[in-house]
């Protein structure tokens, strides 16, 4: 016999899936008659079990989605969502992958999963569009965000955001090579892509402006980068350059990764010049334990984002919060 779903609820009573859902994760837009009907059918044909049964620990009924786009693009996407997943079964939780196009178009829509009832709460990764977000944050649906954009303030996200420190971490970085005499330093990396990329750049120029230096622009590249043209608009800016500066600070390992390939394929020398990412990534064998990064502890991340979801779904009167996770600068090159 099929597990009971909330459609068998809905039909029981002749009202709507989402009507149920918002009944039983206690959402606004029903009556407290209605709830207590949605929840005597649940009980009644064995969607939960009584509220004494349940304290004494029946497994959850609740399923979060984890909203992504371009998963395989990075394994630090993938650990990332691997580790929810892991976190929330042993919670007795359901995990639904949930697809979003990388790029919005006019006239998309959110998946179906999204608004129909399915999912208890959302775990946002990876989507960097602006409408996309802006749709997302107007689900009525506790949400959890790792990352935003700089277009959109806190408070407009209506959900908790979780951001990777940076700022502090590419401080010291930065701070380190002007210590050490390389003065002439460039910045390379989308810094309107997404709010932890503003702060990794607004930590590179904190530690010029502590230090009563200034920047030389020419040498820096903070435009915005296309999903799929990312190595030759670097390529086209690293020949653009009359000269070479003592050296590079990155968004990421990835952006490092093609500042590497260039001056590989341009068979350029390197040696006195410095090279730095984020994010401690061991995809790109070029620059992978070679050069100094920032190491962000993904199985943790994704414990986080599980937990943090789970007290959203079951306290979903409290505000919401901004909150920001240390990382750990790993000094080499």
């Amino acid at each position: 016999m099929n597990k009971p779903s909330m459609q068998d609820i809905a039909d029981s009573l002749s009202i709507s899936r989402i009507s149920v859902w918002k009944a039983l994760t206690n959402r606004a837009g029903v009556s407290d008659k209605l709830r207590e009907r949605v929840v005597e059918a649940a009980i009644k044909i064995g969607y939960i079990g009584k509220p004494d049964i349940r304290a004494s620990g029946e497994k959850s009924s609740h399923t979060i989605a984890a909203v992504v786009s371009r998963p395989e693009s990075s394994t630090f996407w993938t650990q990332i969502i691997h580790r929810i997943a892991k976190e929330l079964s042993l919670q007795g939780v359901n995990l639904m992958y949930t697809y979003m196009p990388a790029r919005y178009k006019d006239g998309d829509v959110l998946p179906a999963a999204l608004t129909d009832g399915s999912v208890s709460g959302i775990i946002v990764l990876n989507i960097y569009s602006d409408t996309q977000l802006r749709m997302l944050a107007k689900l009525p649906l506790p949400k959890v965000f790792l990352d935003s954009v700089p277009s959109l303030t806190p408070s407009q996200m209506n959900g908790d955001i979780i951001f990777i420190e940076g700022r502090a971490s590419l401080r010291d970085i930065t701070g380190k090579l002007l210590d050490g005499g390389r003065t002439r330093l460039g910045f390379v990396g989308d810094i309107q892509y997404a709010q932890t990329n503003m702060d990794r750049y607004l930590g590179f120029t904190d530690a010029f402006s502590q230090r009563g230096l200034k920047i030389d622009t020419a040498f820096c590249m903070t435009e915005r980068l296309h999903l799929d043209t990312h190595y030759e608009q670097i390529e086209k800016f690293m020949s653009s350059l009359k000269s070479m500066p003592d050296g590079f600070v990155c968004t990421s390992d990835y952006i490092a990764h093609f500042i590497e390939r260039y001056f590989t394929e341009n068979k350029k020398d390197r040696s006195n010049i410095c090279l730095t990412g984020f994010d401690n990534s061991s995809e790109y064998a070029n620059v992978a334990g070679k050069i100094t990064t920032v190491d962000v502890k993904t199985d943790s991340m994704g414990e986080r984002l599980a937990n943090k979801i789970m007290f959203a779904v079951n306290h979903p009167n409290l505000p919401s919060e901004v909150s920001y996770v240390l990382t750990e600068v790993l000094w080499r090159d």
